[in-house]
This record gives structure tokens, C-alpha cells and sequence, in this order.
């Protein structure tokens, strides 16, 4: 009796067993192929910027470059470019009844910086400027220049006896953004106010001429130094339209 009681649970031990070890194989197996599942997902990457030997390259299609205005916007030593662009919509040339032809299809921008083995752009804006051809009325239209010196890059608007006004733009956080703004109003020869905005220290000037004969030649101006109230700076790849631009307040 004895004896078969042992033979009995000699068989339950070697089921035990055996059983033990095929759920090990089977965990192992399980194991194995999630090991592998994981190292077949490949890794994800971080998109490189695209640079470009060819300049003329990210002038996109339906473009033409109008300008081409060279310097150093990061201080590298190297002649980074800018891009005055133009459509190229036949739709937008109109027959005007005393000027002719005109082409008013808007223009752009777009900057880019030189990498030695080409270019990579910076900023882009492809309508932000309005034709060479607009209507000034009794007057001619603000004529647009754009300039890169010092490390910044200038939009200026020059409005014969009227004044100018300009904007000063800095490469930084990945884009040109809005550090200063100068205008002059004037009539004819004289000034009538001058205006400096640095959006960096928040803070405006104006010079208003408080000498306004006009059989004195003698400008005298009153300084008044005021706080503005703008806190994020404008990105040049933000503007729609530099006619449409408020930066005073």
C-alpha cells in the first residue's frame, strides 16, 4: 500500500515538472519576442534644417526676385542675403489711365543665412510688402529700401517732403523680430516730429518742433520720454501687411 502511494505521488512530482518547464520555455519565448518587437521600432528623429547651396533655390514657384540686399545678420563673419520678392499673377498687372502698365502684384521677403556649404533660411514672408506701383495720390507712394548693417536688417520707407519712417529688425529666437521703429513727419525742408520706439526697454521719444515759422529756419524741438505698452515682439514672418503695421502704442 505503502508502495503505491509513493508511485502516486512520484507521478504528480514529475508532472509538476514537466509542466513547470514548459511555462518557462513559453515566458522565455514571450519574453524573447517582446525584446525583439522593441528593437525593430526604429527612432525617432529631429527634422534637420533644410540648407541649400543655390540661394535662388527658396524662391518659391510664381515668385521673381526683385532684390537682393547682402549682410551679416548673426556674426559669423559671413554675408547672409535677403530676398525682395514678386508675384508674378498676371491677373495683378492693370492698365492705369494716365500712368500706363502697372504691375501690382505685392512682394515679399525672405532671409537667409550663409552656412559656407550654402544657405539656410531664416524667415520667409511672401506678401508682407505692397507694390512698387501703388497710388500716393497727390503724391507718390512711400518708396520701400531694405538694408542689413550692423547685424540688423532695416525696412525703410522714404516719403520725400512728407518724412520717412523705419523699422529695425534683429535675428533672434529663430526669426527677425521687431527691436526698433524711427520715423521723421515733416513738411517740405522742415521737421515736425521725430519718433524712436525701442521695444527692447519699452521706451518712445518723441521731438516735436515747437519752432514752426515759416520765415524761421531755426527748429526747436520739445523732448517727451513715455513708456509703451507692447510686451511680446512683433516677427517679422508675422506681418501680413507693413502698410497695415501699428508699433506706437
Amino acid at each position: 500500500m505503502v508502495k503505491k502511494y509513493f508511485s502516486i505521488i512520484t507521478t504528480i512530482l514529475l508532472l509538476s515538472i514537466i509542466y513547470s518547464c514548459k511555462d518557462s520555455k513559453t515566458n522565455d519565448k514571450e519574453s524573447n519576442t517582446e525584446v525583439t518587437e522593441l528593437k525593430e521600432i526604429p527612432e525617432t528623429e529631429e527634422s534637420a534644417v533644410v540648407t541649400k547651396k543655390s540661394p535662388e533655390d527658396f524662391v518659391p514657384k510664381g515668385y521673381v526676385i526683385f532684390d537682393t540686399i547682402y549682410g551679416d545678420l548673426n556674426k559669423d563673419n559671413l554675408d547672409d542675403l535677403a530676398f525682395i520678392i514678386k508675384g508674378t499673377d498676371k491677373s495683378k498687372v492693370i492698365q492705369d489711365e494716365y500712368r500706363g502698365q502697372l504691375d501690382r502684384n505685392r512682394r515679399g521677403i525672405i532671409v537667409l543665412l550663409n552656412k559656407n556649404e550654402g544657405y539656410e533660411l531664416a524667415v520667409k514672408n511672401y506678401d508682407c510688402f505692397s507694390s512698387e506701383n501703388e497710388d500716393g495720390g497727390v503724391y507718390f507712394a512711400p518708396e520701400l529700401g531694405v538694408e542689413i548693417t550692423k547685424g540688423k536688417l532695416f525696412v525703410n520707407y522714404g516719403h520725400g517732403r512728407y518724412g520717412y519712417w523705419a523699422y529695425t529688425f534683429r535675428y533672434q529666437n529663430s526669426d527677425l523680430e521687431l527691436i526698433g521703429y524711427d520715423a521723421s513727419s515733416n513738411q517740405g525742408p522742415m521737421v515736425l516730429t521725430e519718433t524712436s520706439i525701442n521695444f527692447l526697454t519699452k521706451k518712445k521719444i518723441t521731438n516735436e518742433n515747437i519752432n514752426r515759422d515759416a520765415e524761421d529756419e531755426n527748429e526747436v524741438f520739445e523732448k517727451t520720454e513715455t513708456k509703451i505698452s507692447k510686451s511680446k515682439l512683433i516677427k517679422l514672418s508675422e506681418i501680413k501687411d507693413f502698410d497695415e503695421l501699428e508699433v506706437s502704442e
